[in-house]
């Protein structure tokens, strides 16, 4: 019988005891070849130019019973992803391969690495994808590492071709929610206690889909040891890949709403960060909108104030025609919140006037819009030439937008 390949079972611990200690570069040799291995297998089914990685990867990692499966649903929102999560463990399903999972110990890194990147060349992660469960190991750091040099390197490669959208440049996020042992243990026997109640009355009724039961969900044991597993390698794994890649801690010992906020927050777009670097060369001149709202309040008011004391006549004028002909149709549509007037006031033919008016009504609260619609308005009919003379007649529509009236009906 051939000797076992190292490289094949790195990281994957023996059911009966720890995972093995090796040397950083002995896990770094053992990725160079799980890793070549792999891609040569790749390149020579499927062809260079269908390599075609996910433009964004969020790795999903944390300790259990964080709540990955929890906030999957709006991480995916957030980032504006419509395909399905990639979950690591339900792509594993040979029979070794779940006893070592239902011992609470790993799968075997070149398993892994083959199935996954396999599996993100499919067209439905093309923009994006969220990871959940890798890397776990060393050794599964090192072949993300080396995906990414070769995302890169076909970005490169292809830029400048027919072919350049289908290899942008690739942005990786590390997202790690975490939980302390205490609340891991917890949760993991609290969803053990649901899943068992629920399966029990799916065969009771037969009304129903059976959820999977896991071993570590109904022993405090076996709990506890997958918590310290994800403490010994898949902590220290997420964290040395801080300095390379876009990095999100997020803390998720508090409620639902908590724990979206925390990754609403550390999920903020930053274009600098995720467009092609020329992509951003272009635009990047052009202001962001939170650069021009940020003193938004206190140049509205310095320019009101600039009305009363320069334009104090054409001001009273503007702020007149305000209180007396349109209050009263905003006031009618207070219940919708939106009211559409037409003036044909000579007053706003002059440019200040209208700027003026834009700004009485954000002073107040409402969002106003001016449209200025010119129309031929005949005058004169010429029987003997047949000739028209007409007047240019203008119609200033203004659409006032404001938060309407809730009528409940009972």
């Amino acid at each position: 019988m051939p000797s076992p390949d190292p490289a094949s079972s790195a990281g994957a611990p023996a059911a009966g005891g720890p995972a093995p200690v090796r040397s950083a570069d002995l896990e770094i040799k053992d990725a160079q070849l799980i890793f070549e291995s792999v891609w040569e297998s790749l390149e020579a089914e499927i062809g260079l130019q269908n390599l075609r990685f996910p433009k964004e990867i969020i790795l999903l990692g944390g300790a259990p019973g964080a709540g990955k499966g929890t906030n999957t649903a709006f991480i995916l929102q957030t980032r504006g992803l419509t395909c399905p999560p990639v979950v690591v463990s339900a792509l594993l399903d040979s029979p070794e391969a779940r006893r070592n999972k239902d011992a609470g110990y790993m799968v075997g890194d070149r398993e892994v690495v083959s199935i996954l990147f396999r599996h993100l060349l499919r067209p439905e992660y093309r923009d994006g994808c969220i990871l959940d469960g890798f890397p776990r190991t060393n050794v599964q750091v090192e072949c993300l590492k080396l995906i990414v040099d070769k995302m890169r390197a076909l970005w490169r490669e292809f830029a400048g071709t027919p072919l350049s959208l289908h290899f942008r440049q690739p942005t990786i996020h590390i997202m790690v929610l975490f939980v302390d042992e205490k609340t891991s243990i917890e949760r993991q026997l609290k969803r053990g206690h649901q899943v068992r109640a629920h399966n029990d009355e799916v065969r009771r009724t037969g009304i129903g889909a059976l959820l999977e039961e896991r071993p570590t969900d109904y022993d405090g044991d076996l709990a506890r040891r997958r918590y310290r597993v994800f403490k010994e390698q898949t902590w220290d794994a997420l964290q040395s890949l801080r300095d390379l890649f876009h990095y999100h801690f997020v803390d998720a010992q508090g409620t639902v709403q908590e724990v979206e906020y925390n990754i609403l927050t550390e999920l903020q777009y930053q274009s600098s960060l995720e467009l092609d670097p020329r992509t951003f060369d272009r635009v990047r001149r052009l202001p962001l909108a939170s650069e021009i709202v940020v003193h938004a309040r206190q140049e509205l008011v310095k320019r009101l104030d600039s009305y009363e004391f320069e334009h104090a006549e054409l001001f009273a004028k503007v702020a007149a025609v305000i209180e007396k002909k349109m209050m009263p149709i905003i006031k009618r549509h207070a219940i919708s919140g939106l009211a559409l007037i037409n003036s044909e006031d000579p007053l706003f033919d002059d440019p200040v006037a209208l700027a003026m008016l834009i700004d009485v009504f954000s002073e107040r609260g409402y969002h106003a819009v001016v449209d200025l619609n010119r129309l031929d308005v005949p005058e004169k009919f010429d029987p003997a030439t047949g000739q028209i003379t007409s007047r240019l007649k203008k119609v200033y529509r203004i659409q006032v937008r404001f938060p309407g009236s809730e009528i409940r009906r009972g």
